[in-house]
């Protein structure tokens, strides 16, 4: 079982004072968590670890020491019986980092993010964890979430904030990852879990409707004659680039360099999970390539949208510039699709889907995966199956006629 005990700290304050902290020692390995008070050693009894008479407080401040002394060797058991008692696991459960609530959590899987420049994860989870602290007009206990709590939360969300069903799944995914950090970090534990099991809130992903061009709708963006709207024009060769090379998501289009294109193939590694490999480049793609290598942008890359980050290593900021550029891009877009008479929507992200609509059942699952840089085959199928219809089509025919 981890040693716990109450100790000056050696480090001295100005005022000639010592840290009065709690000592967590487990396997020669030791930790401290500073209780708060400071002593100057004539105050204090190193064998019997209390503070002597001749201090003012001396009665309040043992009794305080008993109190946490009770706490750390309660939570030392509790760790113990888990198997996972070390003096850091102790120290963790009785003065966890950031606090013991779900909010104090919250704020160090948010300053995480930050740190790790996760600038898609954490505008969205941000607004998401204060809408939830807004619902419950302040800060709450884990032990307190509970599946009823949570239910009201949605309905709340739908009723108040008419937010969609994926929205408010989003919302809960974020509630639920805090959860589940904080008890890897033996903040708490699963004992009263909310989530999932036949006593927890079940998290369901809706089915998302994926619609993508068609032959025709590409081959008329491809002929628009937008030499005298040059934004309108640059946001259809990005959108191009993008299809003609299976749908690269749009963040790593405006991330390609002029040198990843070599020996007639590209060659880039997807930011979403760092599959790298090389693609053959289209003759289509050729004159919209050799036009934006001509402007020479900085940092090497190949479009300009991204010019203005001076440190392409900084992903907050990347991500963040990343974000603006596909919301003017995607205005644009908005023009070009009413110029070619195309009535759904025209994005970034539908050249993926226009991609994926027009392979169909013509190119072999295990091929699509690769060029669509899948970590899972599985997750191939799944996206396919919102651009296959030959089936149903066929069942309609047979029934109608």
């Amino acid at each position: 079982m981890a040693s716990v005990k109450i100790v000056l700290r050696q480090k001295q304050n100005k005022d000639n004072t010592y840290p009065l902290a709690l000592r967590i020692t487990r396997d020669r390995k030791t930790s401290f968590i500073h209780l708060g008070y400071h002593l100057q050693t004539a105050d204090w009894d190193a064998e019997r670890s209390r503070v002597k008479k001749s201090h003012p407080n001396s009665a309040r401040l043992n009794n305080f020491i008993l109190t946490k002394l009770a706490e750390a060797n309660n939570s030392s058991l509790e760790l113990e019986t888990k198997k996972s008692a070390t003096a850091h696991a102790v120290k963790q459960k009785i003065k966890p980092k950031g606090g013991a609530s779900f909010f104090g959590q919250a704020k160090v899987y948010l300053d995480n993010l930050l740190k790790s420049g996760n600038y898609n994860c954490y505008n969205p989870d941000n607004s998401r964890l204060e809408s939830f602290r807004e619902f419950l007009g302040g800060d709450i206990e884990f032990t307190d979430i509970t599946k009823p709590l949570l239910e009201n939360y949605c309905a709340h969300l739908k009723a108040t904030r008419n937010l969609s069903e994926r929205s408010i799944i989003n919302c809960m995914l974020v509630i639920r990852t805090v959860y589940n950090k904080a008890v890897d970090a033996k903040v708490t534990d699963k004992t009263n879990y909310p989530f999932g099991g036949k006593e927890g809130i079940s998290i369901k992903f809706p089915n998302s409707l994926k619609i993508g061009g068609t032959p025709e709708e590409v081959m008329t963006i491809e002929k628009l004659d937008l030499s005298d709207v040059p934004h309108e024009d640059h946001a259809r060769n990005v959108w191009l680039l993008s299809f003609y090379f299976a749908g690269i998501r749009a963040g790593d289009v405006l991330l390609l360099k002029r040198s990843d294109f070599q020996n007639d193939r590209l060659f880039y590694s997807m930011n979403k999970n760092d599959k790298a490999d090389s693609l053959k480049i289209p003759e289509k793609a050729r004159p919209i390539i050799e036009r934006y290598k001509a402007l020479n942008c900085k940092n090497g890359l190949l479009f300009p949208d991204l010019e203005v980050v001076a440190d392409l290593n900084d992903q907050y900021v990347v991500q963040r510039k990343t974000s603006y550029a596909i919301q003017y891009l995607n205005k644009y877009l908005r023009r070009v699709a009413e110029k070619a008479k195309i009535d759904k929507p025209l994005t970034m992200h539908i050249a993926r889907h226009t991609f994926g609509n027009i392979s169909g059942k013509k190119i072999p699952l295990q091929v699509l995966q690769k060029l669509y840089r899948h970590a899972d085959i599985r997750t191939t199928a799944i996206y396919q199956q919102n651009f296959i219809h030959e089936e149903a089509d066929a069942a309609l025919d047979a029934v109608l006629g």
